[in-house]
């Protein structure tokens, strides 16, 4: 089957509006269907009158999270309303806030290097949706500092860049905890940025019985052997594969649209995992 569970939109870090998304993915016979802004769930209700009956579409995002002293990030798919999603809901407000002041933080080491933006006017552009890096990177493209979103992530923005501001990360046992209570199921992302098979390995001993039961082997970008060594791991901890492409637009050029073919192998324990 073709499936994405695994893209991004404008509500958090794509180029491309929801509706837009959920378009280009329908287009391309997806059947599976999951928009995962980061740390919202604004863009949900505009994807649904894209697809007809031959797509399930799931609430869901991918939260940002901390452990082992680097970011980790869960994908939460079927979340549910109820108490448990407001509890959520009311954790995410604060992390909202905290991103609105990382864009303060990261125009004021820009300013020290010597490249001063505006971070009022880059929060207004970002007004409905959540502020973030891509943001900031837009913004420095605009003022002709870099001359792509990408140069503007490597020279100033990536993680431990110079521009780079710490956020506030939940505790892998708190997310898993709250993704629990709303009803989702939760899979790791792209494992391949935990920096490494053994890491990802303890991650899984630690937090596997405690809802952390998939893991996205089947990444856009990986090449076979990438995947081939993450399935092993999903096979040998019986863990359940997910898989997107990771579509963010612009900002990924290298994936060109949402959708990616999943193995039938695969196909039978995913749906029953996700109760659809």
């Amino acid at each position: 089957m073709r499936l994405e569970l695994h893209c991004h939109s404008t509500c958090s870090d794509g180029s491309l509006p929801p509706q837009q998304v959920a378009a280009l993915a329908a287009g391309r016979g997806v059947q599976l269907f999951c928009l995962t802004d980061h740390d919202t769930l604004a863009g949900h209700p505009d994807t649904l009158s894209a697809f007809g009956d031959d797509c399930t579409v799931l609430l869901g995002m991918e939260l940002s999270c901390r452990e082992y002293e680097r970011t980790v990030h869960l994908l939460l798919y079927g979340l549910r309303p109820g108490a448990g999603l407001q509890a959520l809901q009311r954790r995410l407000d604060r992390i909202g806030e905290d991103r609105r002041d990382r864009i303060h933080r990261i125009c004021g080491r820009l300013a020290k290097l010597g490249f001063v933006l505006d971070p009022e006017a880059i929060l207004a552009g970002a007004e409905g949706r959540t502020p973030g890096r891509p943001d900031v990177a837009r913004a420095l493209v605009a003022a002709k500092i870099c001359t792509s979103p990408r140069e503007a992530f490597d020279r100033f923005l990536k993680d431990g860049g110079p521009a780079d501001a710490p956020i506030e990360r939940l505790p892998v046992a708190e997310a898993l905890v709250l993704a629990r209570d709303a009803g989702a199921r939760v899979s790791l992302a792209h494992p391949h940025t935990m920096g490494g098979y053994a890491l990802v390995k303890d991650l899984y001993r630690r937090f596997a019985g405690r809802g952390l039961e998939g893991i996205e082997a089947l990444y856009g970008r990986y090449a076979v052997a990438e995947s081939r060594a993450w399935l092993g791991l999903a096979r040998d901890l019986g863990l359940v594969v997910t898989g997107g492409s990771d579509f963010h637009g612009e900002m990924t050029p290298d994936v060109s649209a949402p959708g990616i073919d999943f193995p039938q192998e695969h196909e039978g324990r995913l749906l029953d995992w996700l109760a659809v």
